[in-house]
């Protein structure tokens, strides 16, 4: 309980500073590597366990996690709480729970993702699992670098550092001539 999680996301070279073009469309100053801590098993278990232990008391019978990195975790956190583990994937019209997984209006659902910025990927989850009238109790993160997106059930965040964003035609770090770089994008950073 007594992690420094900023310091575990430096050390491990999570968080990055530069000029970064975000999957948003957005730019920023800083950047979030989620796959620095999601390829080491020891760091993603510390934050799920922030995750497990903050939402324990509230009955959770299923994890969904939309995909990619959100998978991961939804897999970690549901392992510690001993329950079920469901994804919530890409549809043509935002997000859809498939592959057979199921629900019932009885399942006490905890929605969980790697990062949080804008809430798109967890808002399309909400309303993937909205039509099995299961009871979502809760959304968990392992980073929040959003100044304060509002959900309908409560946020819990691991690490929590609001980052300014900027549209790409008022970016102070466009104007200033800062190269912009586009992490994350199959797996290298390129210059956009």
């Amino acid at each position: 309980m007594g992690e420094d999680f900023a310091l575990l996301l430096r050390e491990a070279g999570a968080l990055l500073e530069g000029h970064f073009l975000l999957t948003s469309g957005m730019h920023s100053g800083r950047y979030f590597e989620k796959f620095r801590i999601l390829e080491r098993p020891e760091l993603c278990r510390k934050f799920a366990r922030r995750i497990v232990e903050h939402f324990f008391p509230s009955g959770v019978t299923v994890v969904c996690g939309p995909t990619t990195g959100g998978v991961i975790v939804a897999y970690e956190t549901a392992r510690q709480l001993g329950c079920r583990c469901i994804i919530a994937e890409k549809a043509e019209d935002g997000r859809k729970i498939g592959r057979g997984f199921s629900l019932t209006a009885n399942d006490r659902v905890l929605v969980v993702d790697d990062v949080l910025t804008t809430g798109g990927s967890i808002q399309e989850t909400l309303s993937a699992l909205h039509p099995s009238q299961s009871e979502v109790v809760g959304i968990g993160v392992f980073i929040d670098r959003s100044a304060g997106v509002s959900f309908p059930v409560p946020l819990f965040s691991v690490y929590h550092e609001p980052v300014v964003n900027y549209q790409p035609e008022n970016c102070p770090l466009c104007q200033a001539g800062v190269p912009l770089t586009a992490p994350g994008r199959s797996g290298k950073k390129k210059s956009v």
